[in-house]
């Protein structure tokens, strides 16, 4: 790193140093002030420097590595880690969220089928089995990286949705456009292995792994409106989760 980073510690807040530090350093990283690559100041020197102990200067650098944000590597350092896409726990499209990040979102649609059946989804958009779904299966890149495939179900009713709709914006904001407003989800996220083609598509090696999401969106009124399987590549896509004591 060319210049230390300035960093204001209030040592009279109930909140820890190394908690305060790690947040002034996610914040350099995330604003582009530390660019992927960019060599990190070590952990003598930011003691030393900031006057604090060692043990609180490594676990804050320990939360990035965590995070994903910095890389340890061995004869080089540390150094900021390639850019990823960072999704709050909000209901946004990773669309918006690459728009957020200033990234370059694009779209090559896979596949748009109006009459498939899932009996998955089927059961949670609430409708019978052997209902005609709308099925769109998406990869979407940020910048020219390959980062997601993004699989999706819709209700019949949006079976007029075209390939250039799916192409030119995300879902949400295609769905938004239609009168139809999601406004409420509930996802899970996991982590496996990804498939050959996965690998393929995703440009991955065999021993990356994928990171995966689930998610049923509803309208205020409480109709389900969209059903997702989704898959990113794990290097390039994290989730940010606020908790807070009872």
């Amino acid at each position: 790193m060319n210049a230390a980073l300035p960093i204001q510690l209030d040592r009279s807040s109930p909140v820890p140093l190394y908690h305060q530090l790690a947040e002034q350093l996610t914040a350099a990283i995330t604003d582009g002030r530390l660019r992927p690559g960019d060599p990190f100041e070590n952990e003598i020197g930011m003691s030393d420097r900031l006057s604090l102990s060692r043990p609180t200067v490594r676990r804050a650098i320990s939360e990035l590595v965590n995070q994903g944000l910095l890389v340890r590597r061995r004869g080089i350092g540390t150094t900021v880690a390639n850019q990823m896409v960072h999704r709050k726990a909000e209901l946004t499209s990773l669309y918006d969220d690459l728009a957020r990040e200033g990234r370059t979102p694009h779209t090559e649609v896979l596949a748009l089928d109006c009459a498939a059946q899932d009996e998955r989804a089927a059961a949670v958009l609430e409708l019978p089995p052997g209902t005609p779904l709308v099925s769109i299966v998406r990869l979407r890149y940020a910048d020219d990286l390959p980062l997601a495939i993004l699989r999706n179900w819709l209700p019949p009713a949006l079976e007029d949705l075209t390939l250039e709709d799916l192409t030119n914006d995300g879902l949400y904001a295609v769905l938004r456009a239609r009168g139809i407003r999601p406004a409420v989800a509930r996802q899970r996220i996991g982590a496996r292995n990804a498939t050959a083609e996965e690998r393929r598509t995703l440009h991955m090696s065999k021993a990356e792994p994928l990171i995966t999401m689930t998610r049923a969106a509803y309208a205020a009124d409480g109709t389900p409106v969209e059903y997702g399987s989704h898959c990113y590549r794990a290097d390039q896509y994290s989730v940010d989760v606020v908790v807070s004591e009872r």
